[in-house]
């Protein structure tokens, strides 16, 4: 039986919104297994927040670049992680994030660009080792993306950016087709912030991973067998609430978050129509500072002190 301590019971806590109690308890019913006490939270329908559960703790910054192809465009972004936000705000950190985004611009993804030559020289993996021996904290170059179109843009926005092109939410969002770019790039931009607010899994039903689906079918299953639902109304009842689910979470068919009563396929369809030309949304990437990094818990410095003198 695994330990359930007390940081990881408040780490429950803060992921789920349940009180105490029901979070001790799901994780020693998941043997200390977090994500699946969230599942068994949201089954016994105590779980308010499931979209909580993705929020994890990290410091550092998302640094997103973008440049004219020829018609098109290419956009990269990067996630660049540090330990402490005091280090993220330093003016040495952020002219490397924005660096290594330039260079993702040119190089497809994390091996490639800490393989990339910077212009004094330096390999952007012996920079960071410097960056690391400088600053005296650990470091590392995370994730990396990259977008391009033929004919078209590539629009980015950064949500909390603490200066131009860095901030704690990265998102590129690429619309194929011709027509008046200015018109693109703020139809994107404004897509891009909507998939800042809403974090969808998927651009369309079909790129959804199907164990993603069945893990939503299973939660809910079991939910409404905790409801009492009959077991012959069931399926059917689960049924429409994973179509639910998929419009929930597939860009292409949420209501845009700045007219909802159009989704954002209607949107791109619309601006193609203004435009007389027909539009594609060709993708997507949202970068949100430290997804699925686990934050270590550390002491404050009274607990800290009373443990080292015995005291409670």
């Amino acid at each position: 039986m695994a330990e359930i301590t007390a940081a990881l019971v408040k780490e429950l806590r803060e992921r789920s919104g349940v009180g105490m109690m029901d979070c001790k308890k799901a994780l020693v019913e998941n043997n200390g297994d977090i994500e699946a006490a969230i599942d068994w939270l949201r089954a016994k329908g105590l779980s308010k927040a499931a979209k909580k559960a993705d929020r994890v703790a990290a410091e550092g910054l998302v640094a997103v670049a973008v440049r004219e192809d020829g018609k098109g465009e290419v956009a990269s972004a990067i996630e660049f992680n540090a330990e402490t936000d005091f280090v993220a705000r330093n003016d040495l950190f952020q002219s490397a994030a924005k660096e290594f985004a330039q260079l993702g611009l040119h190089h497809d993804g994390v091996e490639a660009i800490h393989g990339a030559t910077l212009e004094n020289g330096k390999t952007v993996q012996d920079e960071v080792t410097n960056l690391i021996a400088t600053v005296g904290e650990n470091m590392q170059l995370r994730r990396a993306a990259r977008l391009s179109v033929d004919e078209g843009v590539v629009s980015t926005y950064v949500h909390n950016a603490v200066s131009p092109g860095v901030g704690r939410i990265g998102v590129l969002v690429a619309l194929e087709g011709a027509g008046d770019k200015e018109t693109l790039r703020e139809v994107g931009r404004k897509i891009a912030m909507h998939v800042a607010a809403t974090a969808p899994l998927a651009l369309n039903t079909s790129d959804l991973d199907p164990a993603a689906i069945e893990k939503e079918r299973a939660v809910l299953i079991e939910k409404a067998k905790e409801e009492g639902r009959p077991d012959n109304m069931i399926e059917k009842i689960v049924e429409g609430q994973i179509n639910k689910f998929q419009k929930d979470v597939v860009l292409s068919k949420q209501p845009f978050v700045m007219d909802p009563d159009v989704t954002i396929e209607q949107l791109v369809a619309n601006t193609g129509k203004e435009l007389g030309s027909e539009l594609k949304l060709a993708g997507f990437v949202r970068l949100a500072l430290g997804e699925g990094v686990e934050k270590v818990e550390t002491p404050d410095f009274a607990s800290e002190v009373a443990s080292m003198t015995g005291g409670n």
